[in-house]
């Protein structure tokens, strides 16, 4: 019951950016778990099938207070490292103080991706930061620090937002702070708007002839209560504050788009979400691509290889970009100016034809056993931090015989919780671990281990 209450404060009488046929899903699967009675819904009018698309299950790495701190102790990484790029995922429901939440739970906590951020941003071995999002939002309490955080990680080192299916309310949010955004033909951005949602169960109540006597000191104190139909000052009062932060969410996300996407701009797409190349269009992303030719790309660049990036459906032909150009964190082209604060003007110089520059030929690809090692070393410190997480909950893994019987983080994971769940250590927060098909390894991984794959093959 405790978890359900938990779950009921997050979800009701408290703003969202999250997109609405996402909280339909929500609400049609566990409203009634929550509230113990059949909910109905008003005010919302989303397609059956926006709605099924939705109930998707997202995927995140499990996260705690203090991540950063506790692997730069033990001398890990609370990311995997590509090519010298650290991969963020930021997947499903993203909330604020969330605990020992991740893929089984489906959601993510802005702490934690904070914590991996301020770790990859001094971690010398790091050349630039790749975001995998996939979100239909979440809460507003946090989002904005940490978009402010994501801005700031970019001064140091180049930070791009790759899109697997989803970047929305919340989501896109973060996406809005990294130097660029990247997206596939069918993925899909925007909803720049918030929500609130209200519980009406007075009518179920008098039904079954249950009434509820709320006794409180102060005019206020229960403004928004579920045993009530919501007045009319109330609601507007709510209306005013989800107002205020939306026209801060469209702030946020000038600040980190500058011209390509003003505040103004923002605020007229009326939470429209926009996909593949429309959002190109519209200024809410910069390129469309499939996830593997855009991070073997970013990786190129960072490492000083040239790359030619070849045209595909619904993607113009892009030009060769240097490694100066894409290690400038603010880099931006003539036609684009980088993103400032709303009240500075600034005088923009006129485009000046670059000179020709130096052929510099490929480096040699990795051979396969060095992806091999690469790949492997990747996973064992996977398990390792997965170890070191368990250790702290009070259970021994022995991490070297899991690297020996070669078992893979997702199926230790799933062990290890459910040791928590039989030891009963986990009734503050249920996380129920998804079967190993409903958690592959990341897509964009995936993605770029097929690339390689089919390039040696060639």
């Amino acid at each position: 019951m405790m978890f359900h209450a938990q779950i009921a404060q997050r979800a009701f009488n408290t703003p969202l950016l999250v997109e609405p046929s996402k909280a339909m899903a929500f609400l049609a699967g566990l409203g009634p778990r929550i509230t113990g009675r059949q909910l109905r819904l008003a005010g919302l009018e989303v397609a059956p099938e926006d709605v099924v698309a939705a109930t998707t299950h997202a995927r995140a790495g499990i996260l705690t207070n203090g991540l950063a701190a506790d692997y730069r102790r033990e001398g890990q990484s609370p990311f995997a490292i590509v090519d010298g790029i650290a991969v963020i995922e930021v997947s499903g429901v993203l909330v604020h103080r969330g605990a020992w939440i991740g893929q089984s739970s489906g959601q993510t906590s802005y702490e934690g991706i904070a914590a991996q951020l301020a770790a990859a941003v001094t971690d010398p071995a790091v050349r630039g930061i790749a975001l995998e999002i996939d979100s239909f939002g979440g809460e507003v309490a946090g989002v904005f620090d940490l978009a402010d955080a994501i801005r700031a990680a970019r001064t140091a080192k180049p930070v791009q937002a790759f899109v697997a299916e989803h970047a929305f309310s919340a989501g896109y949010a973060l996406a809005s702070q990294a130097t660029s955004i990247i997206l596939p033909r069918t993925g899909a951005v925007g909803s720049i708007g918030v929500v609130v949602m209200h519980a009406d169960l007075s009518g179920q109540l008098a039904d079954d002839g249950v009434t509820v006597t709320l006794i409180h000191s102060g005019a206020h104190k229960v403004d928004g209560n579920p045993y009530a139909p919501l007045p009319d000052p109330v609601r507007a009062r709510i209306q005013g504050e989800i107002d205020s932060l939306r026209t801060l969410f469209a702030q946020t996300v000038s600040a980190g788009r500058g011209r390509r996407l003003t505040a103004e701009a923002a605020l007229a797409t009326e939470a429209e979400c926009y996909r593949g190349a429309e959002a190109v269009a519209a200024g809410l992303a910069d390129e469309v691509s499939d996830p593997a030719s855009a991070f073997a790309a970013f990786a190129a660049a960072l490492n000083g290889r040239g790359t030619i990036r070849s045209a595909g459906p619904g993607r113009p032909v892009q030009s060769h970009q240097s490694k100066e150009s894409i290690m400038k964190p603010n880099a931006t082209s003539t036609t684009e100016a980088p993103a400032t604060d709303q009240t500075e003007v600034q005088a923009v110089p006129a485009p000046v034809e670059p000179s020709p520059a130096p052929v510099v030929p490929p480096a040699p690809a990795p051979t396969e056993a060095a992806t091999a090692v690469a790949l492997a070393r990747a996973e064992a410190a996977e398990l390792a931090t997965i170890g070191a997480q368990a250790a702290r909950l009070g259970l021994s893994i022995d991490v070297a015989e899991a690297v020996q019987k070669g078992l893979r983080p997702d199926a230790l994971r799933a062990s290890i919780l459910n040791q928590l769940a039989a030891r009963g250590d986990a009734s503050a927060v249920a996380v129920v671990p998804p079967p190993k098909s409903a958690a592959p390894e990341s897509p964009l991984l995936a993605a770029v281990k097929r690339a390689t794959a089919a390039g040696k093959a060639a």
